[in-house]
């Protein structure tokens, strides 16, 4: 197989081709990537000479360069995670989110149809997506052990998004869908919790608290903290995203989620005990730099997904628990400070900027 895996630079994504790399040596994975600010090719430093593995920078956007990288490399699958992600930056420039997020999607689909023309035999596109499509759940037991509420997301949830981020991806998944009932391309689609662990780029809540805890910086908390979120170790992730590729059944959804709710602000306290425990610190000592700042815009409340679907049909479910992924988070951070420190810097960037200067 000639596996197309786009935005493998990206933080779920260099996990995913990691895992395709080392698992299926046969397979031939082509790793696209615009190398905008969150893709980072030194994720994958520890695979980029494997010989089953093709590393091409490219927008998803650029219909005219999809349609020749699908002829060129003979491309039999596509795992579309190339996108725009962060809420907050959605929220400051929504027009980059429908750019990537929607014609992204569309051009790849397009190629596909032309390149398949119709020939749909051992061929699959997955396309990567997110719980926050559904909008947000009830928080009607907020006190005591998760669940935090009595509803949860599944398959058959009515969309209902309230972010520029997802509603681009809303879209996304509808362009997906409408592929398949058009056309007969053999199309997933999969929802996904919060994903956390090694290379996530220090924006989203777990690494930036680590880095601002190293640097004794705020940690800066919506509202009060109380909004809940399901957690999923990016490993999970991965082999749950390689069972669907394999065996789900076209045309179909699956949701993916970590059976682990967890408030924005005991995930942080568990943060804090973790690093300055790794650290030699004293308990809580990191516990002032908690920052309350106002609430972000549309800030959904709770997500939980109900992922038994997945169990049930292709017996995945996820195996590391928040506490033990956490660990083995917060100690690769510790243990990769140097790559902390190029992205915080943005030589990493300057990276990419020589490698592929114009000759």
């Amino acid at each position: 197989m000639n596996l197309l895996i786009t935005g493998g630079a990206g933080f779920i994504g260099s996990h995913l081709v990691r895992f395709f790399v080392n698992k299926y040596p046969e397979y031939r994975i082509i790793n696209l990537d615009a190398l905008t600010y969150a893709g980072n090719l030194s994720n994958l430093r520890d695979i980029e000479s494997k010989q089953n593995y093709t590393f091409i920078r490219g927008d998803v956007c650029d219909f005219g360069k999809m349609c020749d990288l699908f002829r060129k490399h003979r491309i039999d699958g596509v795992i579309h995670l190339a996108a725009e992600s962060h809420v907050d930056r959605s929220i400051s420039d929504p027009f980059t989110f429908a750019r990537t997020n929607v014609m992204g999607t569309l051009s790849l689909l397009q190629a596909a149809k032309q390149y398949w023309n119709g020939d749909w035999q051992d061929k699959r596109f997955h396309h990567i997506s997110t719980d926050e499509v559904y909008g947000a759940l009830a928080l009607d037991k907020p006190e005591g052990d998760p669940p935090y509420g009595s509803e949860f997301f599944r398959e058959t949830t009515k969309y209902n998004p309230h972010s520029p981020y997802s509603a681009s991806k809303a879209a996304s998944d509808h362009f997906v869908r409408a592929y398949h009932d058009t056309y007969g391309m053999p199309t997933l689609v999969t929802n996904c919790s919060n994903n956390y662990g090694p290379y996530q780029f220090p924006e989203k809540l777990i690494p930036l608290c680590i880095s601002n805890i190293l640097l004794g910086k705020p940690l800066p908390i919506y509202g009060k903290g109380e909004n809940v979120r399901d957690w999923l170790y990016v490993e999970d992730h991965a082999r749950a995203i390689d069972l669907i590729f394999h065996r789900g059944n076209t045309g179909d959804t699956y949701n993916i989620g970590g059976f682990d709710e967890r408030k924005n602000i005991d995930v942080v306290r568990l943060l804090i005990s973790t690093v300055d425990r790794l650290l030699g610190r004293p308990e809580g000592m990191s516990q002032h730099l908690i920052t309350y700042v106002t609430n972000r815009a549309g800030h959904d409340l709770r997500y939980a997904i109900d992922s038994s679907k997945l169990r049930d049909e292709l017996g995945w479910q996820p195996s590391t628990r928040f506490e033990n992924g956490l660990e083995t988070t917060v100690r690769w951070y510790l243990d990769n400070q140097a790559w902390l420190d190029n992205i915080t810097s943005g030589a990493y960037m300057q990276y990419h900027a020589e490698a592929y200067r114009p000759r």
